[in-house]
């Protein structure tokens, strides 16, 4: 069927869009959720997809996004200091949803990337990029137990990195 969409007119169509975590932006932003927050991770994760489709790197990854962390960071900007929010970059690779691994990007592209993240999108001072492979045992909040995990962290696990 994807096949048959690809070679249709309708190829445009977003059936290559990367999977979304089902809760949305909220299981991206720990802590409080506020709406200043939350602009804050879709300013991010906008320039980060822009990188990603500007390199030509939308196709080769299965999901890529950005989460705040639940932390703040000193960084210096121009002649002061600030104290704002730290972001994680995630990209990864699957075949089947249920294991993934981390995309290789170029130390160019994070670099790159980390300052476009920095310079365009207030509030955030730092960039990290995760390279935690995941694997079905480490889903969710059932994170390290195997399949002994509780039934609460089952319905909690989604499949998405």
């Amino acid at each position: 069927m994807l096949r048959t969409h690809r070679l249709s007119s309708f190829s445009k169509l977003p059936i290559g869009r990367h999977p979304f975590p089902g809760p949305g932006l909220a299981i991206r932003c720990p802590g409080e959720i506020t709406r200043a927050k939350l602009e804050i991770l879709r300013k991010a994760d906008a320039v980060y997809i822009d990188q990603i489709r500007k390199h030509g790197l939308y196709d080769e990854i299965w999901q890529a996004f950005c989460a705040i962390l639940p932390v703040r960071t000193v960084g210096v900007m121009g002649d002061g200091r600030t104290y704002d929010y730290a972001c994680a970059l995630r990209a990864v690779t699957s075949v089947d949803g249920m294991t993934a691994d981390y995309y290789p990007f170029s130390h160019d592209f994070l670099g790159e990337t980390a300052t476009r993240i920095i310079n365009e999108v207030d509030d955030i001072n730092r960039v990290t990029y995760d390279i935690t492979s995941k694997h079905p045992a480490t889903n969710a909040r059932g994170a390290g137990r195997g399949p002994e995990r509780s039934p609460k962290a089952k319905r909690l696990t989604c499949g998405y990195s």
